[in-house]
Formats: structure tokens, sequence, C-alpha cells
């Protein structure tokens, strides 16, 4: 499996690997379908949201790997 980064935007997250979704929203990002969220890097979304981007990168390679 493709490795995330911060520098990814969550739509092209979302296209990897849909179950990303859950982990973005269980972390407190609600919106993640929302249209700003359509041209964030999940580092922008992150911080505006005031949850670490590095932490939740972990996160999300964490669980997704963990369940491939």
């Amino acid at each position: 499996m493709e490795k995330i980064t911060k520098e990814m935007t969550i739509p092209d997250l979302l296209k990897m690997d849909p179950r990303a979704a859950q982990i973005l929203m269980q972390s407190g990002m609600q919106c993640v379908g929302c249209a700003q969220a359509a041209g964030e890097t999940i580092e922008e979304a992150a911080l505006e949201h005031g949850i670490d981007p590095i932490l939740l990168v972990r996160k999300l390679n964490l669980y997704l790997n963990m369940t491939v």
C-alpha cells in the first residue's frame, strides 16, 4: 500500500482508501466531504481542526496498513 503523507489532499487520500474517512472523522474532522476539504492537504485540514498532522498521518498509516 502507498504511504500516506501530510502533503496528500483529502480527496487523494479517500481515493487511495475510503476507509480513511472513518479515521479522519474519529479524529475530529467531521467535514471530510465538504467543499473546502476538496482542496486541502491532510496537514492543512488537521491544523485547521487543531489536530497534530504528524500524529494523524501516523494513525492513518498504522490503521490502513494493519487492515490491508
